[in-house]
């Protein structure tokens, strides 16, 4: 029987990357809801490629818009805003679920999912960084089986014993070894980050990805969630967790064990890698992932992260360190940062400087249910915007 899949976020690089994999493997997925923004006319053209029993446009207006596109050529049932969103998510017909709504706006569609005791894939790191202890409580509680699919944490899951994934001291690890490309600017100075545009900061040199996560690789705040998440994903602390920024990307994690063995996981820059991991798992499926040619690289490059220039990965580990609502602060000021940035009311270099005054003007409370977490969450976003428009 084939798994039926949701995809969150279908029109993103994700869900495309997705849709790429279950192309290659009509016999064993078949997709059940597609989900997207504002993309209508995007949206449609997968609809009438893979026939979803549901599509969803988060903005009810482009549900309208996407109706129409459909109207006379497909039976897709066309559903609307956050309920439409977690309905897709939560049904139950549905067998495995790709989050991969970018930023907060992916939490209640992702805990839907979880509650209802899915696959989970998950590619919305935002989620788990604002309510970690709450969403792996709703993992335990439901059953359901959460998959990480950011190439890193895909990479370090791969290099631990299954049945030890949240238990690192009894698998012998002592530590884990995060990698990151270093962005665009890894080597520019402080005068040419601050003169930085949203095209250079979108310029990643290795990986293809969506405009936020783009300027996030570009502040290293992208490796400051990943940290988090890690964390939460593999129940362990910052201090056991060291960033090496790699320019090649090729090598996307590694785990270093007690008795001196280091274990990685390599490959092309391509999320079709992780994703397939995850749809297939415990199996290996073809990902379409051409193979990686070493002696074309050559060689590898490792570098500590400048903490100095990209201080968002040091705010990161405060943030999860603080505890209770600090992270979901930490990535509400960074949203609305970056949508400033990319809208070119904010230079590069403020980012952070937003980011830490947030922090240190909003409360930190103890993160004891979803509705802290999400008062938090527009309390900090509420603060940011007052402090861009000063």
């Amino acid at each position: 029987m084939r798994r039926q899949v949701t995809i969150l976020g279908a029109t993103g690089s994700i869900g495309l990357n997705t849709l790429d994999v279950i192309r290659r493997h009509p016999e064993r997925f078949q997709v059940y809801a597609l989900t997207a923004w504002r993309q209508a006319e995007a949206l449609a053209a997968l609809c009438l490629e893979f026939q979803p029993r549901y599509a969803v446009m988060a903005d009810p207006l482009a549900a309208e818009q996407l109706q129409a596109l459909l109207q006379g050529c497909s039976d897709t049932v066309v559903l609307a805003g956050e309920s439409g969103l977690c309905e897709v998510a939560g049904a139950a017909a549905v067998d495995t679920v790709m989050a991969a709504i970018v930023g907060a706006a992916g939490l209640r569609p992702t805990l839907a999912a979880v509650e209802t005791g899915k696959r989970v894939l998950l590619a919305n790191k935002e989620a788990l960084v604002m309510s970690g202890a709450l969403l792996m409580d709703a993992v335990v509680r439901s059953g359901a089986e959460l998959l990480p699919i950011d190439s890193e944490h895909n990479a370090i899951f791969q290099c631990l014993p299954p049945t030890q994934v949240r238990d690192l001291p009894g698998a012998g690890v002592r530590r884990i070894l995060l990698t990151a490309s270093g962005g665009p600017f890894r080597t520019a100075s402080l005068q040419a980050m601050q003169e930085a545009t949203p095209a250079q900061a979108c310029a990643h040199p290795n990986w293809s990805m969506g405009q936020k996560i783009s300027v996030d690789s570009a502040t290293l705040m992208n490796k400051g969630l990943e940290l988090i998440e890690a964390c939460w994903l593999f129940n362990t602390r910052p201090a056991q967790i060291e960033v090496h920024v790699h320019p090649e990307s090729i090598i996307h994690s590694m785990v270093e064990y007690v008795d001196g063995s280091v274990l990685a996981q390599l490959g092309s820059p391509d999320m079709r890698t992780p994703i397939a991991n995850g749809l297939g798992w415990p199996e290996r499926i073809d990902a379409g992932v051409p193979s990686l040619d070493l002696f074309a690289l050559g060689r590898f490059h490792f570098e500590r992260p400048d903490l100095n220039r990209f201080p968002c990965l040091r705010l990161a580990a405060e943030a999860f360190e603080a505890g209770g609502t600090a992270p979901t602060v930490l990535n509400a000021a960074n949203e609305e940062a970056v949508a400033a940035f990319l809208a070119q009311r904010l230079r590069f270099t403020d980012i952070p400087v937003i980011i830490e005054k947030v922090l240190s003007s909003v409360s930190v409370v103890s993160a004891d249910s979803f509705d802290t977490i999400f008062v938090k969450d527009e309390e900090a976003r509420i603060l940011a915007r007052e402090l861009m428009s000063l």
